[in-house]
């Protein structure tokens, strides 16, 4: 059995995991870079890198014009190592031995471009060197022998200028920085022109992202010009192409609130972010986009302009099946490639892909580069921008830029894997097998079938335009498996102002949901009966003694005891004593309503309400949470509440309290994979034996990293 077991405290963390192989990367830790300045309104994880005895590492934070350290003697507890505070915004590190060299942009506008080259002895923090480089930089990269550096001096355009196609000046470059004894050259910097070359604005090329290989030849990408440079180390152009375009099919190209994969894109422009050698001769590209363009994928091509290997859709539509495709940026790029770097573990030579708006680090073996194998999907933190690996410690280093405080997401993090003799902990949920591709988020109530042993899950109004029921397979050696979709409908199309977010069985082949309404959308509060094929059959409205006194916080959770509906309110509604909230009751035979009131625990931050409700023997369980994440998280709990105790009150009067016990602490679950604490414990189903099994919900990627846990907790 594949269960990864951690012991946290008394609580033994089980979580399933797929044995994909014999050597996996697993996330083991994850850092928020705010520790190194608590307090600070805004921080950011971007480029990476590590000291050359892998103990450091060293990370771009360009909102707060600082270099951020991290030490990571012990990668399983990463530890704040301080900030150095630059006098621009940084751009992007590289490391050679112990030092660490900084492109930093000081430039007034775009016009006015302005910037240098930094070199820092990483353990005293000391300024080793510093070089003007003319212009703004951007990615920075150190030969594999140390004897120079390659800057991307971008001197990006105004995209607000024209039509952003009109060329700016002055024209981008690549500076090539001599290095002596580890000694930055200032007085000896190459300036390769690069103009003239790509189709796309020949005039002003901005380079984008260097890599230098062993034979020290540099390769370029000319992201916004969509073409490629290949130069050498005293700047000479050794070769240069076109990036190319991708016919893309199968796609999803507009922002509907539903996966509908029908779409194509003849022609996209690459338009590639970041570059990697492979080899002498091969460089791996991940085609983000930005002005025009945007494949989707990677591709790895010959220097001298071949393609050896297009991803094309693939890459997105596995993303697709472990539920982490951002359905909000169909109409623009999908998931966004942004990175890719390469190295060698044990023998095996892999290139990582990371998804920007996916979040998300694809692992794939090139042993043969024409035929990448997709080893494995790693959930990262929200934005990952930059890569690095350390294959002597068998670790690689995810940086996260994205800072969500302000929308109440999560904040950068740095996120390190280990190469392991174990299985893949990650997916625990995929719709791999299925007959056609299938999307899913947004996880929200969940229900086990006793017969069949099969768990239904629902979606929530994130996906307004295609509510579902998903038929989940649970399985302890993992991933569980979405085997079916029914599609809720009314009157034969699909069910729209609903929002569900509780599903039980109604004990004759069919469902009851709970749908939270939204006034301010005319989504309404009711109960909604569908049958096994998804065609709601009929519903029930909140009665005007709850729709007079409720807030827009609606029913999170729904069960089945005997003939009576039990749904659980999320949150305190205008007649609810401070910290309590209502559990209602619903007779389907009688059709009369009550409810007792729950006690809930003293928020030291946010809010404490319930999420879910499930009746499993003598008792209704139920998931107590904050509305926190990560570190601020303190409140994450199955409780029960004993059925002799469920005695409805009649409404408008004086309800009930009834005593509840704590029965699982679920943050050592949370945190049992080395991610942060995700906010949303939504679904919780039990089995007859009384298994456990949570789900979170991953907000349909929208400010989200896209992460879902499902996991199983054994019987008490």
């Amino acid at each position: 059995m594949t269960y990864r077991s951690l012991l946290l405290g008394t609580a033994a963390a089980l979580v399933a995991g797929p044995a994909l192989a014999d050597m996996n990367f697993n996330r083991i830790a994850s850092f928020p870079v705010v520790e190194n300045q608590p307090g600070a309104e805004e921080s950011s994880s971007e480029i990476i890198a590590a000291t050359a005895d892998g103990m450091t590492l060293v990370y771009t934070d360009s909102p707060a014009e600082v270099l951020g350290f991290i030490d990571i003697t012990d990668p399983h507890a990463p530890r704040a190592a301080g900030v150095l505070e630059l006098d621009g915004e940084p751009t992007s590190v590289a490391v050679a031995g112990q030092a660490a060299f900084v492109g930093v942009n000081t430039s007034e506008d775009y016009i006015n471009t302005s910037g240098h080259l930094l070199a820092v002895d990483v353990t005293s923090r000391a300024v080793l060197g510093d070089c003007d480089l003319g212009g703004q930089p951007d990615s920075v990269a150190v030969a594999p022998d140390a004897s120079f550096i390659a800057v991307a001096i971008e001197n990006e355009r105004d995209e607000d200028l024209g039509d952003g196609r009109v060329g700016q000046m002055p024209a981008g470059f690549v500076a090539i920085v001599p290095l002596a004894d580890g000694a930055m050259q200032c007085d000896a910097i190459i300036r390769a022109d690069v103009t003239g070359l790509a189709e796309i604005a020949p005039e002003d090329p901005e380079p984008e992202y260097v890599s230098i290989n062993d034979e020290g030849e540099i390769v370029v990408t000319l992201q916004e010009n969509n073409h490629m440079v290949v130069l050498s180390a005293a700047g000479e152009v050794l070769s240069h192409f076109s990036a190319g375009a991708v016919d893309l099919e199968g796609i999803d190209v507009d922002e509907e609130r539903a996966f509908v994969y029908n779409g194509s894109q003849p022609g996209r422009l690459r338009e590639p972010d970041a570059v990697t050698w492979i080899d002498a001769d091969h460089f791996a590209i991940a085609n983000e986009g930005d002005m025009d363009g945007g494949s989707r994928g990677w591709t790895i091509f010959h220097q001298d302009g071949s393609v050896i290997y297009e991803s094309g859709t693939d890459f997105e539509r596995a993303i697709i099946e472990i539920g982490h495709y951002p359905e909000r940026r169909s109409g623009n790029k999908g998931v966004e490639p942004e990175s890719v770097t390469f190295d060698v573990f044990d023998g095996t030579p892999y290139v990582f892909v990371g998804a920007e708006r996916a979040s998300v680090v694809g692992v794939y073996d090139v042993t043969d580069p024409a035929n990448p194998v997709l080893e494995q999907l790693l959930p990262s933190g929200i934005g990952p921008e930059g890569y690095v690996t350390i294959p002597g410690r068998g670790l690689l280093v995810s940086a996260n830029e994205v800072d969500g405080l302000e929308d109440g997401a999560a904040r950068s993090h740095v996120m390190i894997y280990e190469y392991q003799d174990a299985p893949a902990v990650y997916p625990h949920l995929t719709s791999v097998g299925m007959d056609e591709l299938t999307g899913w988020g947004a996880i929200s109530g969940m229900v086990a079938d006793p017969d069949s042993g099969l768990i239904y899950a629902v979606n929530d109004s994130f996906y307004a335009m295609q509510p579902t029921i998903f038929v989940i397979e649970p399985s302890m050696d993992g991933p569980s498996r979405i085997i079916d979709a029914i599609r809720v409908t009314r009157a034969g199309q699909p069910a729209q102002l609903l929002d569900m977010e509780g599903i039980t069985l109604d004990g004759e082949g069919g469902f009851w949901i709970a749908s939270e309404g939204r006034t301010d959308r005319l989504v309404p509060h009711a109960l909604y009966h569908v049958g096994a094929d998804g065609e709601i059959e009929d519903y029930v409205p909140l009665p005007d003694d709850l729709l007079a006194v409720e807030r827009r916080f609606g029913f999170e959770g729904i069960t089945m005891v005997g003939d009576t509906l039990w749904m659980a309110v999320q949150r305190s509604w205008d007649d609810d004593p401070e910290n309590t909230v209502k559990l209602v009751a619903y007779n389907t035979e009688t059709e009369e309503w009550g409810a007792v009131r729950y006690q809930t625990t003293d928020p030291d931050m946010g809010w404490v309400g319930l999420s879910e409700i499930v009746a499993h023997g003598d008792h209704v369980y139920l998931i107590e949470r904050d509305n926190q994440i990560g570190s601020a998280a303190v409140t994450k709990l199955i409780t029960r509440v004993a059925l002799e105790n469920m005695v409805p009150a009649p409404l408008g009067g004086d309800l009930p309290v009834v005593e509840h016990e704590v029965v699982v602490d679920l943050i050592p679950y949370l945190t049992s994979t080395g991610g942060y604490v995700l906010d949303k414990v939504e679904g919780l189903a039990i089995m007859p034996d009384g298994t456990i099994w949570v789900s979170t919900d991953n907000d349909g990627v929208d400010d989200h990293s896209g992460e879902t846990m499902f996991f199983a907790i054994p019987p008490m």
